[in-house]
């Protein structure tokens, strides 16, 4: 049951950031990285998640001397996944245009990033080992 909140935890926290990138009024660091990268050199939002991720595991390997982290790289894959669906859908359904409207939408997205982090983060299936 824990793996099926894990998914559903990190669809929704993807629909929160698909929201604050839909709203146009920003992002947080790293999805301003993703958006950027989507722009400039192509590739989808989705995409870059899972390729930056993948460097960034790679490295952190190498620097540890240690097997790369699986679960990291999982939940970047459907991290992207998750994005580029949503990103896809929202397209259709919600094109803010007036400042309120894109206010109202990044408000959305801060809210559901947060239940989205909270729900895949309580499972404790992929932990973020910070120290050895």
């Amino acid at each position: 049951m824990k793996y099926v909140f894990y998914v559903l935890g990190i669809f929704i926290l993807t629909l929160g950031i698909s929201f604050t990138i839909q709203s146009g009024l920003g992002t947080s660091p790293f999805d301003a990285l993703l958006v950027g990268l989507s722009i400039n050199a192509g590739l989808t939002v989705g995409s870059w998640e899972v390729i930056i991720a993948l460097i960034l595991i790679c490295c952190h390997s190498f620097l540890k001397r240690r097997r790369p982290e699986v679960l990291g790289l999982l939940t970047a894959f459907i991290t992207g996944i998750g994005i580029d669906m949503w990103l896809f859908l929202l397209h259709f359904f919600v094109t803010p245009e007036l400042w309120y409207s894109k206010a109202v939408c990044f408000g959305i997205g801060l809210v559901v990033i947060g239940l989205g982090t909270a729900t895949y983060l309580h499972t404790n299936f992929a932990p973020i080992q910070l120290t050895d």
